[in-house]
């Protein structure tokens, strides 16, 4: 298996994760240089991180060898490298989302030339629970899929999450939505930071989005992502079964129903000495979900980005598309229908837009 390499735009937190990853499978990947203006910011990346890095993407692209770049910058500043990365014809992968509105969106379309090689680093569809559940979805035991209920994360990842589940890609959609207000105790930050007991407020986003006959419901407050007490839910109904959370049923046949728990394998665990890892996920004795980045310490995160690095990869030199610029724009715009549902409080229908 050759080496990825691959270069990164930014130097803020996102970009750590690429890093660490390269830290724990430096046979797999190797991060060869980083665009930081900070002068002061990126010596210290260096002493951190053993990463060389360049004030400027010109300086970058003159001294450093490299598979694809990472667009790892604001959502109002990486339009202007991803249009200068296409020009020079050099394979991008963006954070998300790609842009910061509908204009942007559209504008950033417009400037991109259809045959540049982009793909957007939407990794929640890779995080092996997740991959599992669409797994067992897309095996035909649940049946025709016909409502996602998804209360993982925010915006556009949420809304990724439902579309992959009900397999609808740039459909027409309907949108209600609304908001609700309440307190909570305070959660530690991004950086496990916890400040003295604090009740704060809390706002939560609920939507319906349906996509003819079949139905997604957005639900999400942002405390969820790092608080002990707010957790995530999943609930994909099928036909013949649903997944809901870590539990799944379905009819074997018309007289047959089967009812089993999702279970995590690791390594690492009571007296097994093979290292810290995930192995994989099964569904009884079907394996439903492997890690294919063994034996690295990674969260189910980590994993799911190392996905999005390997995937690149092979896209950038031919393989397939795994999450498309239209893509990402397009859950990125249905999205701000949600937020535009949620102020009107009417029901928002969406159009087709240019990307598709």
């Amino acid at each position: 298996m050759s080496l990825i390499k691959f270069a990164i735009i930014g130097g803020g937190w996102r970009a750590e994760f690429f890093l660490k990853i390269a830290q724990q499978l430096p046979e797999r990947f190797q991060v060869t240089g980083m665009v930081v203006r900070n002068e002061e910011k990126g010596r210290e990346i260096e002493q951190k991180w053993g990463v060389k890095t360049y004030r400027t993407l010109n300086e970058l692209m003159e001294k450093s060898d490299f598979s694809f770049v990472i667009v790892s910058v604001p959502r109002d500043v990486a339009p202007s490298y991803m249009i200068q990365l296409a020009g020079e014809g050099v394979p991008v992968l963006c954070e998300t989302p790609p842009a910061i509105n509908l204009e942007e969106l559209l504008s950033l379309h417009r400037s991109i030339d259809q045959r540049a090689k982009i793909q957007v680093a939407e990794q929640y569809a890779f995080q092996p629970y997740h991959a599992a559940r669409l797994q067992i979805a897309k095996s035909g035991k649940l049946g025709d899929i016909s409502q996602a209920q998804i209360s993982v994360s925010h915006d556009y990842h949420g809304i990724s999450l439902i579309r992959h589940f009900l397999g609808v890609t740039f459909e027409d959609a309907t949108i209600q939505a609304f908001s609700f207000e309440s307190t909570i105790a305070e959660s530690p930050d991004r950086y496990g930071q916890l400040q003295p007991h604090k009740i704060v407020p809390s706002k939560q986003t609920i939507a319906y989005i349906r996509f003819g006959d079949k139905l997604g419901v957005y639900d999400f407050t942002y405390d969820q992502y790092f608080s002990w007490i707010r957790s995530s839910r999943v609930l994909v109904r099928g036909v013949n079964g649903e997944v809901n959370n870590f539990r799944v049923k379905y009819l074997k046949d018309y007289k047959d129903p089967v009812d089993l728990e999702l279970t995590r394998v690791s390594a690492g665990i009571d007296g097994n000495l093979e290292g810290h890892y995930l192995k994989g996920i099964y569904l009884g004795e079907e394996s439903v979900y492997k890690n294919p980045f063994i034996p690295g310490r990674l969260t189910d995160d980590e994993i799911a980005i190392a996905t999005t690095l390997s995937k690149m990869d092979d896209y950038a030199k031919g393989g397939p598309s795994f999450y498309s610029l239209a893509e990402a724009s397009q859950d990125h715009y249905l999205s701000l229908m949600i937020q535009k549902a949620v102020l009107s409080k009417e029901t928002i229908t969406t159009t087709k837009q240019p990307w598709i």
